[in-house]
This record gives C-alpha cells, sequence and structure tokens, in this order.
C-alpha cells in the first residue's frame, strides 16, 4: 500500500532521513519508535506530502506520489497537537473538512458520537481541553473512513477511557483491513496495537521487525526490554 524508495532529507546540512527503505502493507498496525530527533516526524511527514524528500520515492498503491497529491484523500491523519482556528466551534470544523472533501457517503462519525462531540458543536476550538482537542482530532482522523491512517501519539492526553477508545477503534481498522501507522512512546500502548515495529535512529530504520520476531529473537516477554536488548546488543558488535 504504502512503499518507500532510499528516502533522503536534510534540513540545512543536518541530515534527518538517510535512505529510507520500507514498505507497509493493508490490515496491520506498524509502530514508528526511536528517541526524539530520529526522524520519525519527518518521515510521516513525507507520506502526507507536507515535507518534500530531498532523494528518493514515495509509492502509494504503486503509484508515485510526486506532483500528485490526490492519494491524500485516502489518508486520515491524527497530529500530536492538533491546531485548529481558534474562533472556529467545533460544528463549523467537521462541517468545514465535510465540505472541502465534497465527499457525499460513507462518514464513519463513531468516535463523534463515543466521545459526545455533538453536544459541544457549539464550543469553539479556542476553549476545549487539550484532551478534548485530541478526542477532535481523532474524530477528523477516522471520519472520512480512510483507507491508511497515520496516528501520532494518537493517546497523549487523552484520559484512560478515552484512550481505551480510541485503541479499540485502531484494532478495528485494521481488521477492516486498513493500514494504520503510529508513533508512541509507551511500549505498553505499541505492545498492546502493533504488528510490527520499524525503530528509526539518526535518521537510518535501526530494525523493522514484527512484535513475535522482536520477542522470539531477544527472549524477552515485555517489549521495552526486548527493544533495550536488541539496542544493547548492536551497541557492542
Amino acid at each position: 500500500m504504502i512503499r518507500t524508495e532510499k528516502i533522503e532529507k536534510k534540513f540545512g546540512k543536518l541530515p534527518v532521513l538517510k535512505g529510507i527503505d520500507t514498505s507497509f502493507k493493508g490490515g496491520q498496525v506498524v509502530s514508528v519508535i526511536g528517541p526524539n530527533g530520529s526522524g520519525k516526524t519527518t518521515f510521516i511527514k513525507c507520506i502526507l506530502g507536507m515535507v518534500v524528500p530531498d532523494k528518493g520515492k514515495i509509492f502509494f498503491d504503486k503509484k508515485d506520489i510526486r506532483n500528485d497529491f490526490s492519494y491524500r484523500q485516502y489518508i486520515g491523519y491524527m497530529p500530536q497537537i492538533g491546531h485548529y482556528p481558534e474562533n472556529m466551534k467545533i460544528g463549523q470544523l467537521f462541517a468545514m473538512m465535510k465540505d472541502l472533501r465534497q465527499q457525499s457517503s460513507s462518514f464513519d462519525e463513531e468516535l463523534i458520537d463515543i466521545y459526545s462531540l455533538k453536544s459541544m458543536y457549539a464550543k469553539a476550538m479556542r476553549t476545549l481541553s487539550g484532551g478534548t482537542t485530541q478526542r477532535v482530532s481523532a474524530a477528523l482522523a477516522f471520519l472520512f473512513n480512510p483507507k491508511v491512517l497515520i496516528l501520532d501519539e494518537p493517546t497523549a492526553g487523552l484520559d484512560p477511557l478515552a484512550a481505551e477508545i480510541i485503541k479499540e477503534k485502531i484494532l478495528k481498522a485494521k481488521q477492516d483491513g486498513k493500514l494504520v501507522i503510529i508513533t508512541s512512546h509507551i511500549m505498553s500502548e505499541v505492545e498492546e496495537m502493533a504488528d510490527s515495529i520499524m525503530y528509526l535512529f539518526e535518521g537510518n530504520i535501526y530494525f523493522n521487525k514484527t512484535l513475535v520476531e522482536i520477542k522470539n529473537e531477544t527472549g524477552e516477554e515485555k517489549l521495552n526490554k526486548a527493544i533495550a536488548k536488541i539496542m544493547k546488543q548492536q551497541t557492542h558488535v
């Protein structure tokens, strides 16, 4: 569904991505993790078309995305921190997004209902708490029933119940054959949701393996211990 070939990106003289080769298929949850500054956000923004790579290619359903942004209609994106027009009301925001997409049917409003957002449609975005803003971002990401979901720290700022709701939604999306790419610093959540993990380190793919492979190779049951063991082994090679 998504494939990258030797993606490179520099900001000034600083190399951020150093030749990223990978592919993601539908029906799975992929977690892109790594320390701060490893290139996670830049990699995601390259897929979204928000950052243009200096070198390499990105394919969506086998089509090169360069100079063709129509593929983005098939992606739902949830940023870690949503920035919306402060004076716009919640209801106006959803109406505007529907108008921009011009999609006549097949809306997924489940999160709007579960998070009781309709009862808050008259509230201005500037008045919302961080958690409520996250709920809005989550509902927008799923709204157009996309083939691909890219969720950046999807549970950040959410209370435990709201976090469980979106985790269940992510797993349901996988069952429906969608590709879900998430970033998270919470390894217990990654362990709950992810089928495979791509670990970025200093702009390179340090490893890209399934959760089962990682645990089998390290002999560790806990993901955080397994990753620590891999990093320690690599450091001493």
